[in-house]
This record gives structure tokens, sequence and C-alpha cells, in this order.
């Protein structure tokens, strides 16, 4: 007999889904069952939260929808806060739960947990709707950039498959870009200094050439968010990441600019260093999909496509520039990358500095990477330092959220995604431990993965920022043995305190960079993230708000 989950599972099939990630129970063990007769690929997880995670870095990276599966109850609730991230990154994952026949005093109202983070919940009703139901859910996901939770009641999932209804065919709409173009395009034209920043909308729009362009014909100079890291490659008029982790020649000029466009950014508190990014003169317009995105810093608001904005840019601006901005700053230029700023190296006997350990990594990467970092203090240093080919390369887990944790899950939905790169995982201790389930899962089934553990032996952003505070018994604890732990799971490890340990990197690369090694790093406590510098205060008596990257 076929069964509702079989036609799920085909339907998933038939949807192009190649991966899915989950993790068992009662809720959705038969649909898990079914994807076993199917060419999709399953990957058990340990945790439910590690199942989205998974799912998200997976998206990002592939472009494709990401796939997971929990149980209904508890299994949703644990995976709320990874739910909860990729709806602020505007990810397109599908979560498959269960819904059980009838609430008991155990469960909790799924719909209203769902709806509070944000997530838009679908639910099969009628055995005949699997394929229109899969669609629809699906169709949400892609086009409107959504996390969706499709509800399955598992009184449905055992029953006989009914032969189902066609999927109503629909065509995507384009629409023409606004008229408040051309009151852009004056404003560029007449610029002095311009520069156009792009985030992550602007490359998942495929906005990233003719924004390039449109910097070319208008003479400024380029940047983009965190989150689009890479974007622009190696242009030689890009300085890089903006905001909180931009080097100081770059925040000097993006502050001389008198004219912003930010293309697909919500100019959040991590792209605008906390409002100080921007002069008070610079006039700053963004160009989004979606109006409420757009900041209250903003004087001029385009709602619209990326691409299909700066590609009309490009057609009604003149091609010989009146800025002469590019070549008054070309000396500057050379020195915008972090790479190029002098510091005090902190390493001492038994500890590096989290700067010079970055810096001398950089060079025994391998090239074909992956680069995936967990959230905490250290986040700064391989965001200043590791270069990445394009955004699709980088995935910043936990970020939307400020959550620590989702680091070793998503270096596994990374890795599944492309799996014939090497995926790098920047962790700190704190958020190693809080997500240390998904390891095992990572060294499982990765076929190549570099975890780099920033090990402070604290939790170094409240140390810094409650600095003036008595909080040493939550903050700050004696070393793990990460390295013990990985090799106990099955990878290689080494402890890192000195440059020269790390030669078992190059060995590890020079042998095809097979398996996972995990490099145990004993760093400098004292070293302030360049992202935290301004946020740190003598003595903090109210909690500071960390700045969101865009």
């Amino acid at each position: 007999m076929t069964t509702v989950a079989d036609a799920v599972a085909s339907g998933l099939s038939a949807l192009g889904v190649r991966h899915t990630f989950g993790v068992v129970g009662t809720g959705n063990v038969r649909i898990v069952a079914a994807l076993a007769g199917t060419s999709i690929r399953y990957v058990p997880a340990r945790h439910e939260g590690g199942t989205v995670a998974m799912a998200d870095a997976y998206h990002r990276v592939s472009g494709e929808v990401g796939v997971c599966t929990v149980t209904y109850g508890p299994g949703l609730a644990n995976a709320a806060n990874a739910l909860s991230d990729a709806v602020r990154n505007r990810s397109a994952v599908v979560l498959l739960c269960g819904a059980p026949k009838a609430q008991r005093y155990i469960d909790i109202d799924q719909e209203t947990l769902v709806a509070s983070l944000g997530a838009t919940a679908v639910s099969l009703t009628d055995p005949t709707d699997v394929t229109v139901t899969l669609s629809h859910a699906f169709r949400l996901a892609r086009s409107e950039h959504r996390a969706v939770v499709l509800f399955l009641p598992v009184d449905l999932l055992g029953s006989p498959a009914e032969p189902q209804r066609a999927v109503a065919a629909t065509r995507p709409t384009t629409g023409a870009p606004p008229p408040v173009v051309d009151e852009l395009a004056e404003r560029l034209t007449a610029a002095r200094r311009p520069l156009l920043l792009a985030g992550l909308g602007a490359w998942r729009a495929g906005a990233g050439p003719a924004i390039a362009g449109l910097a070319d014909r208008c003479g400024g100079l380029l940047a983009n968010t965190l989150l689009a890291k890479g974007i622009f490659g190696t242009n030689p008029r890009s300085l890089g990441v903006g905001g909180s982790l931009a080097s100081p020649v770059a925040a000097k000029l993006i502050g001389d600019a008198d004219l912003v466009i930010a293309f697909g950014t919500s100019l959040g508190e991590w792209t605008t260093h906390g409002g100080r990014l921007f002069s008070r003169d610079t006039v700053v317009a963004q160009v989004d999909t979606r109006a409420e995105q757009i900041s209250p810093r903003t004087d001029l608001a385009v709602t619209g496509d990326a691409r299909a904005v700066a590609l009309a840019l490009n057609r009604v601006v003149r091609a010989a520039p009146t800025s002469d901005w590019r070549t008054r700053v070309a000396d500057q230029l050379e020195l915008a990358s972090w790479d190029q700023q002098a510091y005090a190296d902190q390493s001492t006997a038994d500890r590096i500095d989290p700067r010079t350990l970055t810096m001398a990594l950089t060079d025994l990467l391998p090239g074909n990477r992956i680069l995936v970092t967990d959230g905490g203090h250290f986040i700064c240093w391989p965001g200043m330092y590791w270069p990445v080919a394009d955004p699709s390369s980088f995935v910043f887990t936990g970020v939307a959220v400020q959550s620590i944790g989702m680091g070793f899950a998503g270096a596994t939905g990374a890795a599944a995604a492309r799996p014939g790169h090497t995926v790098v995982l920047a962790a700190g201790d704190g958020g190693a431990l809080m997500g240390l389930s998904e390891l095992e899962t990572l060294i499982r089934t990765a076929g190549s993965a570099l975890v780099v553990v920033y090990d402070d032996a604290a939790y170094g952003a409240e140390v810094h920022m409650f600095a003036g505070l008595d909080a040493s018994a939550g903050t700050i604890f004696t070393d793990t043995d990460f390295a013990g732990l990985a090799t106990s799971l099955g990878a290689r490890a080494a402890v890192v305190r000195t440059t020269a340990d790390l030669d078992v990197v190059r060995r590890w690369r020079d042998g095809g960079c097979a398996g996972t090694l995990l490099l145990d790093c004993k760093v400098v406590r004292d070293v302030v993230s360049e992202h935290m510098v301004e946020m740190v205060r003598p003595v903090a008596t109210t909690p500071a708000t960390a700045p969101e990257p865009a």
C-alpha cells in the first residue's frame, strides 16, 4: 500500500530535493522511513535545532530550498531558535513537522509558536492534496524567501494515498523599476563621492555585476555587508566589508561618501556600525523588495529588485563619471584591507593572539573552502582576514538572532550542499560546547572539514562588555580539551598555542584535506574583538545591545 507518507517523500523527490536533515520521533518517523525509498539523502542529526540550522546553511550555500524534519511538541520547540534565525535570514527552508491527532497535556500550540517566530505555517488536511500542499509550501519558500513549517498530521501519514489533484501552473511576475529610479539616477549623477553598498539581497538577486558596472559609470566605490562578503570578488574599487568590521581606512572612506545607495540590505546595526558609519550629511538611498525593511536612516527608498534597479540605473546614468573620487583616494584603497593594519601581538608563551592565529591560517586554508562561523566574541577575525569566493561560500550561523551554538550544524549543512569543497568552521569555545552534539554529525557526514575553535575559556563577549561587574563566576571557565573530544568522536585534532603548531594544517592539506581536523586554539582572552571596541565600557550597569549583521 502506498501511504500519504510515501506520497510526501515522492513529492519531495519530484520537486528536486536532494538532501533532508532530521531527527526522528513519533510525529515524523513515517516520513523518514518513506525517504529511504527515494534518491534523497537523509542526514540524521543529533538535535532538532541542528536540523534547521543545517537546512538553513544548505540553502545559503546551494541556493536550493533547505528541507528538514522534526517531530511534534518538544521536537518543534527544540528547533525554535534555529527556525527564528532562518526566518530573519530570509532563507528558503521547509520544515516538515508532525502534528498530533488530538492535543494532549504534553503538546504545545504549534501554529502559535511558528507564527510568533515569523515563519509561515502550512497544513496538510486532505490525502488528495499532498502534491498541491507541497508545491504551495515550496513556492512560498522559493519565491518569497520564507521559512515554512509544513504540518503533517500523524493520523494521515499512515493512511492510503489518494489520487493527487493537479498543481495549477503559476507564472513568475516581474515588475518594471519604480519611477523613483529616475530621481535616484539624478542624485547619482550629481554625487561627488558615491558609494554603492551591496547586501545579501543583492547577491540573491544576482545584482553584483550590475552594481559593479554602475560604480564604474558613476566613478564610485563599492562596499558590502558582512553576509554579502565576496560579492565583488577582487574588484580593486571595493572596500570590502563595511559597518562594524570595516577597517579604519574603509570606515573613513565610507564616512566621506556624500551618497550611499544600499542594495538588498536592511541597514541594520552591524552595517551602519550602530548609526556611526555614515556621516550626518550623507544622503542614503535604499533598494529592497520589502517596504518594511526600509531603515529609518534612509532618505530615499526604492521598493524593487536590486538587480532590476541597478540595471535601470546603468541605462540612464551617463558613462562619463562626474566624480574623480577614485583617483583622489587611490593610495588609500591599497591600504583598506585588514591585513594592511598594524597591531601589537599579545601572544604569550602558552596562548596565541587571535589575530596572529587568523592571519597565519589565511595561507594554509584550502582554496575551495566554504567558511562557516558560529556566533561569539571571536567572529570578527575570520570576517576580517579570511576571504571567500562569494557570499554562497560564507555562512554566519545565529547572526540574525544573536545566538551561539549553531556552528557545527551549519558546517554540516554546508558540507552537504557542496561535497567537493572543504568546510572551514570558526567557533568559540562557548558556542562549540553549546552545539557539541552536531560535531559528531559533522565528523560522520562531511568529506572535508577544518574546525578552528577560538578557546579563550570564557564567554568573551560578556567578559568584555561587563568588565566592571564581578561576573567571573558565570563568564570565565577552565580550558576545555576540545582536541580530546574531537578525537574521541573520530576526528584528527591538535592543540594550537603558537604558529608553529599550525604545521598540522599544512600536513592535512598536503594529504588531500580528508576527513575532519579540529584545531583547539588556546587564544589570549584580553584582545577585544574589533566589532566590540566601542561597546566596551569601564563599568557596565545595563546590558549592551549587540549589533546585527545585514
